[in-house]
């Protein structure tokens, strides 16, 4: 893509192309998005100590990701109603992942159903579950998931309650948006994108489609999902989980040392360490502050892989240094979905790639597994 060097040249020309209620709803975090700040802040403020006289012509950027060659340490995170920022936006993200050579992460909450993606993506996938109050909807979403080739299962640990999300309910955010006159005008100055929408084969979400009763009513449909979130969710709900998945499985969500323990014993393949881009709790520490610990409580008992943030190469060695297996990424790959469909992907993760190849370069990196203690340091005060 001409003009873009960076994932916040996709960002500004996300922000540029999509309504604002949609592009508020990607990009922003719950409450007064601290913990969002924090993901991003805590991350910049890492520092990267250069190493030179070494022989860096052979960098090796590959690893396996839960037993899947990734060209790079990162995968596509799941993002809820991507198909809003893009006609089929689940279905060309996963095609674009693909064609590179990295994992892609489907949400419970996409306009693309898994069968949707699965007839469109020339490779497996992961699925990312919300667990609902009724067992039935769950049951199912596993069954298609697994009958639709999914690789993974990725459990979402942190929604016994949705975190309340200002900005969304200030533009009146719904499934499809609600047309009130801001959003009406709004999106009437944003052509581009509305006559894109005419091309989307759903515009509500997919995967509860045929497993909720009146689906097709949207305001229904939102009511029961927003019924569905469960305070009941524990160490024996995942139990259930594990016992109806026989493929890998990753919990998302850990930000604890105890929890990443548990995972361990229920027989997790992977934790993802994650505050959920900081769209849940407010407050919370950033995902990169608690890294360290988590991954030193498991070693390597279970792959940790990491969330939260990532924008850049160096974010990548940031996270592996500081005890990441590998990392995901939602925010980043979502705004070059919404700037450019597939093609946009794709430039991400060339950034991505491009980027982490120059900074293993400087720093004296040639494999990411064998990154030096102390290359990865806290920002010294001055």
């Amino acid at each position: 893509m001409d003009k873009v060097s960076s994932i916040f040249d996709l960002e500004n020309l996300a922000r540029e192309r999509l309504p604002q209620v949609i592009f508020d709803y990607i990009h922003g975090g719950a409450e007064q998005q601290i913990t969002l700040q924090r993901n991003l802040d805590d991350l910049r403020a890492l520092a990267l100590r250069q190493h030179d006289l070494r022989d860096v012509s052979n960098p090796q950027l590959s690893v396996t990701m839960v037993g899947e060659t990734a060209r790079i340490p990162l995968a596509i995170g799941p993002t809820g109603l991507a198909g809003l920022t893009w006609a089929n936006g689940e279905c060309e993200a996963a095609c674009a992942a693909a064609d590179f050579g990295v994992p892609y992460c489907l949400s419970t909450m996409s306009t693309s159903s898994i069968e949707d993606v699965a007839a469109a993506s020339p490779k497996p996938f992961w699925f990312q579950l919300y667990l609902m109050k009724e067992r039935k909807v769950n049951e199912s979403l596993i069954r298609r998931a697994h009958e639709a080739g999914c690789s993974a299962l990725v459990l979402t640990l942190d929604l016994h309650v949705q975190g309340k999300r200002w900005a969304d309910a200030k533009n009146g955010l719904s499934v499809p948006p609600r047309l009130t006159l801001h959003n009406s005008l709004d999106m009437a100055t944003h052509p581009r994108w509305l006559v894109s929408m005419l091309k989307s084969k759903r515009r509500t979400f997919g995967n509860l489609q045929g497993e909720v009763p009146h689906a097709g009513d949207v305001a229904a449909l939102s009511e029961w999902i927003e019924q569905q979130f469960d305070p009941r969710f524990d160490l024996d709900t995942v139990k259930w989980v594990r016992q109806r998945w026989d493929r890998k499985l990753i919990l998302k969500g850990i930000m604890h040392e105890d929890d990443a323990r548990q995972a361990i014993d229920i027989g997790a393949d992977a934790i993802i360490v994650s505050n959920h881009g900081g769209r849940q709790l407010d407050g919370a520490p950033s995902s990169i502050a608690v890294l360290p610990a988590i991954a030193d409580a498991v070693g390597a008992r279970l792959e940790v892989l990491f969330d939260g943030g990532i924008r850049t190469g160096a974010d990548i060695i940031k996270a592996i240094g500081r005890g990441a297996h590998a990392c995901l990424s939602g925010r980043a790959c979502l705004y070059g979905l919404a700037a450019n469909g597939r093609e946009g992907v794709r430039c991400a993760l060339d950034l991505f790639e491009q980027e982490l190849t120059d900074c293993m370069a400087l720093t004296g990196i040639t494999s990411l597994r064998t990154i030096a203690p102390g290359t990865v340091t806290a920002q010294p005060r001055l």
